[in-house]
Parts: C-alpha cells; structure tokens; sequence
C-alpha cells in the first residue's frame, strides 16, 4: 500500500493532528505496522552507525524522535482493539504481540545503543543540561538497563524468547477474558426476577439481550467481581446467578479457561527476573517504582490489611443483624449494605440515580469543576468524528483562549470492549516532535433504549471524575520529549491525579450543579446530600479489604521465584489470601486471578498495589486542598503547574514535594479508611 493511501503514512490535516478516522480501514494498519517498524530500526541503525563519540544530541535527542509512525498506528489501533475490538482486531493483536516484543527487544537490547547509552550517562555531571534533558539521560539509562541491555549475547537471546512469549500469553489471557465475559451474561426470561431495578437498568438489559437476538434481559457481567445490579436486586437467587458468573471466569474448562495461562505468565516473569539478577518480578517491578521494593509495598498493605479485614468481619456482623441473614454471601453483601445504609443513615442510593444524567454530570459536573479549578473550557465538535458512532468529541480551550486539545469520550458499553474504565492518548503533547494533545476516556455504562436519559449510580459518576483526572493529567503535561508526555509517570503514581480529582463530585458547589433529578430539575435534597457525606466512610472495611486481597494477590503471583514450583491456581490463591487475613468468603478479592487483567494483560503486573499507594498521596492532597480553599483558581493553577503540567520530567515524588512543601504523610488515609489503630 503506498503511503498516499494510508493515512497513518502521512501528517493527519484535522485540528490538533486528531486521527482521520473516516478515512481509517482495517487494511491500513498491518502495512503501518511493518513500515512503523522498519522506520524505527532504521533510525536507531543510524544512530548505533555513526564515528563521533556519544553526546546528548547525537544519541538521546534522535532516540526520542525515533517510531513516530509506530507510535502513531499503536496508540490508534490499541485503543481499537480495547474500546470496539473485532475478529480482525484479535487476530492481527496476537499477530504484533510477538513482533511488537521482539522490536522493543532489538532496539533495548541492543548492545552499540546501550554503549552509547552508557557513555552519555557516565559523562552526565560534565554536561549543560536543562532538568528535563538530565533526567531524560537517567531514565533511559535506567530503563535499557532493566530491560538487560547489560546482559551477554546468550542471556539476551534467552530474553527475548521469553518476552517474546510472555507478549503472546497475555494479549491471549485478555482476548479470552473478553470472550469468557459475554460468553457468562446472565440471560433473564422473568420479568419478577429484575425486581429493584432501574427502569434505565431494565431497559439496558432488554436492549444488551435484543442485540444478541434474544428475548428478555440480558446482564451482562463487569471487569471485577461485584456487579452494580447486586445492589438493588431483590431476587436472591438471581444475585448468586450475577455473582457465580463473575467468579466463574477463566475457570470454567473449554477454550476461554485461563488457569494455564495465570500459571505459566507468573513463571516465565519468574524466570525472566532470576535472568535479570533479582529475586522475584514483583522485585524488577518495584525497583524502577517509587516504592523502590517489594518490601515497601508488603510494609504498607500488611499494615492495612489487619484493620481492614477487623471492619469487614464488623460490617458483616451488622448486615446479618439488619437483614436477618444467618450468613451474608459475597451476592448479599452489596444488596444487605443498601439496607444498612438505610436502616443506619437514612441512605438508599439507589433514589439518587435520577439526579446523576449522563450530560449534566458532564458538563456540568465533569467538565465545570475543570473550568472552576483550572479555568478551561470545552465545545463539542460535531464535525470531528472518533472511531465509533458513541464517540464525541469535544475541543479544550485554555483560559487565554489558546487551545489545549481534544477530549474524546466513549461513554457506552458494548460487546466488543473490555470491562473496566481507562484513558488513553492518541496524540501525546511533547515539544521536540510539535505534537498537541488527544486523549480518549472510556467507560461501560448500559446504554438505555433511544430517547431514554441515560442514569448513573454513585459508582458510575465516582469512575467519571476519576478517569477525568487521568484525562485532564494527558493535556495539562506540557514536556519536551515523548517519552514524558501526559500520563507517562511511575505506574505508582499514576493514578495519583486521577484519584485527587474524585473530590469534587461531592464538592456542594459542584454537586449543586449537576445533581439535578432529570424530569422535574429540583437539585438533589440537601438532606440526601448530608446523609450521603456522613455515610461516606461506611463499608470501608469490605472495599478497602476487596481491593487489598486483589494487590496482595498480584503480589504474592509475582514474589514466585524461578525455582518455585505452582501447578494450582485455586489453592494458590486461597493460600495467598489467607496468608493475608483476607479470606472472608463473604469478601472476594476484586479480581480474582483468572479474570485479573491489571495483572495478566494489562501492564500493572506486581503494580495493583498503586492504587492504595498513590492514595496515600490523594488524600494528603485533598487535605491541602481543604485547608487552603477548596475549588478555587489558585489552588488548581498551582496542582496544575507543580504537578500536572510535569507530566513524567521528574522524579514524581520531588514534584510532589514543590506542591505540598513536604512529603506526604499516611494518617489522612487511614482516616479516610477507618484504619486508624
């Protein structure tokens, strides 16, 4: 295909080079695939080819500008493939999980680039650099070297078979997921057995089961183990149904089974650590985090985990009490936390549901608190066109009316994405290419019949503001090179922005704005929001135990030596989560391990921990943000400038000590958890 025909081979003419998705076809991304790779190798051929001895500008300055057409066609088409995958999607995705492998692996590993590499860093005391250029050296020192750039010929060799595997069994373990996912929808025929839900809820569900060409009602599972509808549905047993499908994922036998493939990605990571010289993945993982250890992180989720386990067995005890419930399953818990929500705080929130529509939670909510704190604004441009019929795309404006980019957002859930909610960039601020900004957030909301508002929960509207943040960090980073731009920062620190930005949803000056019930407009009671504020720490002891067995759990897979020997991953888990204290049967992890993709396919591997770790940062922030205003222009004008606008330039800890003047401490956390000794 020539490269006037392929609009990945050529500079996109849409505002802020948005990809030109009208004129994208599935045939356009294989042959970019292969020219992206060609290109890169070429450029680092150049590099490695030259007589003069290694400088900043001659080594570094050309490695950053290196791949551009396959950072181009990888962002696009890895978005596609999670957001609207399809059998052509699956099938070239497993095609380039081996390739794409192998192409970091002869550019990482490669022994005249890292020399070079080498001999830039050894001299970086002697050179002039500007901040963000010497950490630009130290980073990709650091990252060539634990990738083992310094290993001989046969240990690279053997390197590289095994992330060349390892590429091949995740995006594998992620496919079958998806598959194992719609495969377990619970398909309802009685129309009593959808008691206690929404008519918005009832409506999604006759419209998931249509789209399937079937009668009734289909719902259909989420990414982790809970599911929204347990907590209205009244029908018993069709919440044990809800609950035993979600748990039964990848474990069931028959080709989406993914117990061997949990065994053999721990071992080969396993193996592929003792190669690199360390004890265990979790160890090569920590060691390029700010946690620095695996140590560190069993130190803070050991301390948390104690407490955690003691309120839940307390919250449990109180459910049966209310709820008459001999036993509260895993399917009551959600469903009995309702009604003590009721019974202790006058709290059902499933009443809120229509005072959370879709679009004043957007833009009014979302996008005005963005405006207060940052002074930004936002205009939908229907004449731009994303990669699906549900994407819309809306322009970001700074305050002096200069452009900041495009915010994409795909609200719906469908078959054809993954669980979950992420952002994504498809075009990376960074000066030294002059590239702007796009970023896309994707969410799975039911998506109600035509003409029908689309309502969310509580959790739904808490998933928005927080995937916002991560979307406001991606176009707030102004850098100079590629590999800082927007949300490229220690995976431990990632969702630190993210999880900040949840704090105004409940904000009165923002809630007032959008909590609006939808047919009459009269804002929320504020006897409704006082109840919901004080009951804001109940049930902290099944969540934070919930999301704690779920990073103990990718911990303990990835503290496995290569010589250890696993052959179960049902008793290993369970093992695990004893070890921990946190094997209530009425409190599952999470994510359990077979249908755990932060883990297995996802990229935070030995990293769930992040999470509970950069929270330590959020609510000492939060704190800040109270004693010093709250929603004012100053204090976003300073998170954005000291923390935000760095992007990955720093050392995320050093920009966390320019905002707070100090570093961060642990006892808001523990109060915000109800964790306090």
């Amino acid at each position: 295909m020539e490269s006037h025909t392929n609009p990945f081979l050529q500079p996109s003419t849409l505002p802020y080079q948005l990809p030109p998705f009208r004129e994208i076809r599935e045939e356009h991304f294989r042959p970019a695939f292969i020219a992206g790779f060609a290109q890169q190798l070429d450029e680092i051929a150049a590099i490695t080819a030259q007589n003069d001895a290694p400088t900043f500008e001659n080594t570094l300055i050309p490695l950053e500008r290196s791949g551009a057409i396959l950072r181009h066609v990888a962002a696009v088409f890895f978005n596609q493939s999670s957001a609207d995958s399809s059998t052509f999607t699956n099938e070239l995705e497993e095609e380039l999980a081996p390739q794409l492998a192998a192409h970091e692996d002869a550019i990482r590993l490669d022994p005249a680039l890292y020399a070079r590499i080498v001999a830039v860093h050894a001299s970086l005391d002697d050179l002039q650099l500007t901040a963000e250029a010497a950490y630009l050296v130290r980073r990709v020192y650091s990252e060539h070297t634990l990738a083992g750039a310094g290993l001989d010929a046969e240990e690279k060799q053997r390197l590289s078979d095994l992330n060349l595997r390892l590429s091949t069994l995740t995006t594998r373990f992620e496919k079958q997921l998806l598959a194992d996912t719609n495969e377990l929808a619970v398909h309802l025929t009685d129309a009593a057995e959808l008691d206690g839900l929404s008519a918005g809820e009832i409506s999604a569900a006759a419209q998931a089961a249509a789209e399937r060409g079937l009668g009734g009602w289909l719902v259909t599972l989420v990414l982790p183990t809970g599911h929204p509808a347990l907590s209205s549905l009244t029908h018993r047993g069709v919440r044990e149904r809800i609950m035993t499908a979600s748990r039964a994922r990848g474990t069931h036998g028959g080709p989406n089974d993914n117990r061997d493939l949990v065994l053999e990605i721990t071992r080969l990571r396993a193996e592929r650590a003792a190669l690199l010289g360390f004890p265990s993945h979790a160890a090569v993982v920590t060691a390029d985090q700010t946690a620095g250890t695996p140590e560190a992180v069993a130190a803070l989720l050991s301390r948390l985990a104690i407490p955690a386990a003691r309120n839940a067995d307390r919250e449990q005890r109180e459910l049966e009490r209310v709820t008459g419930l001999e036993t509260v399953e895993a399917w009551d818990w959600p469903f009995a936390t309702e009604q003590v929500r009721i019974d202790r705080f006058d709290v059902d929130t499933s009443v809120m549901r229509p005072y959370f529509e879709a679009e004043r939670v957007l833009f009014d909510g979302v996008f005005a608190a963005a405006t207060k704190l940052y002074g930004i604004t936002f205009a939908e441009r229907a004449d731009l066109q994303g990669y699906h019929p549900d994407v819309r795309v809306f322009e970001v404006w700074n305050e002096d009316g200069s452009g900041l980019g495009l915010y994409l957002l795909d609200l719906y859930t469908r078959d054809s994405k993954r669980g979950g909610a992420w952002m994504n960039a498809l075009i990376s601020q960074n000066r030294l290419l002059d590239q702007p900004t796009v970023v896309v957030n994707n969410l799975n909301v039911p998506k109600p019949a035509d003409g029908e508002p689309t309502l969310l929960s509580l959790d739904e509207v808490t998933t928005f503001f927080h995937e916002f943040g991560h979307a406001l960090h991606g176009l707030f980073a102004e850098v100079e090179y590629p590999r800082f731009s927007g949300t490229n920062v220690f995976r431990d620190f990632v969702e630190f922005p993210s999880q900040v930005n949840e704090m105004w949803m409940l904000w009165p000056e923002v809630l007032a704005g959008y909590a609006r019930h939808v047919e009459t407009g009269e804002p929320m009671p504020q006897e409704l929001v006082a109840k919901l504020q004080a009951s804001e720490g109940f049930n902290e002891g099944f969540s934070t135990s919930e999301y704690l067995a779920a990073a103990m759990l990718d911990q303990a897979w990835h503290s496995i030596g290569a010589d250890d020997r696993v052959d179960d991953v049902e008793a290993f888990e369970a093992a695990a989560l004893r070890s921990a204290g946190l094997d209530n049967p009425a409190v599952p992890p999470r994510y359990a391990s077979t249908y755990f993709a932060h883990t297995f396919s996802g990229g935070y591997d030995a990293g769930y921990y992040s999470y509970i770790w950069s929270e330590v940062l959020d609510a000492d922030t939060v704190d800040w943000f109270t004693e010093n205003g709250g929603l004012t222009r100053e204090n976003g004008d300073r998170f954005r400038s000291k923390l935000l606008g760095v992007g990955g330039s720093k050392d995320p800890l050093d920009a966390y000590r320019d905002f707070r003047g100090r570093d961060a401490v642990i006892e808001p956390l523990l109060r915000r958890r109800g964790l306090e000794d």
